[in-house]
């Protein structure tokens, strides 16, 4: 299992279109990924509760993947992140 805080860095947060991108990215994978924030957990591959989260800019998100391609999935999911969503 992969376990890190993660930090949501476009502006606009975890809108629609990000979102989209975040779950989309998540269903590629055999893997179950969670994200959580302030000890609510949801599966990344549920737009729905991906939006619930609300995640503005600046905002850490906990990412948990497990499962059999755990470290790709968590490598692509760290880009993903780590270019705000194609928004920097």
């Amino acid at each position: 299992m992969i376990e890190q805080k993660l930090k949501i860095k476009n502006r606009a947060g975890l809108h629609t279109r990000p979102a989209a991108m975040l779950v989309k990215l998540a269903a590629k994978f055999k893997s179950d990924i969670y994200l959580e924030r302030d000890g609510y957990g949801i599966n990344a591959k549920s737009i729905i509760g991906v939006m619930t989260l609300a995640a503005e800019q600046g905002c850490e998100l906990l990412v948990r993947v497990e499962g059999e391609d755990e470290q790709a999935a968590f490598d692509e999911l760290y880009a993903l992140f780590d270019s705000g969503f194609g928004e920097l």
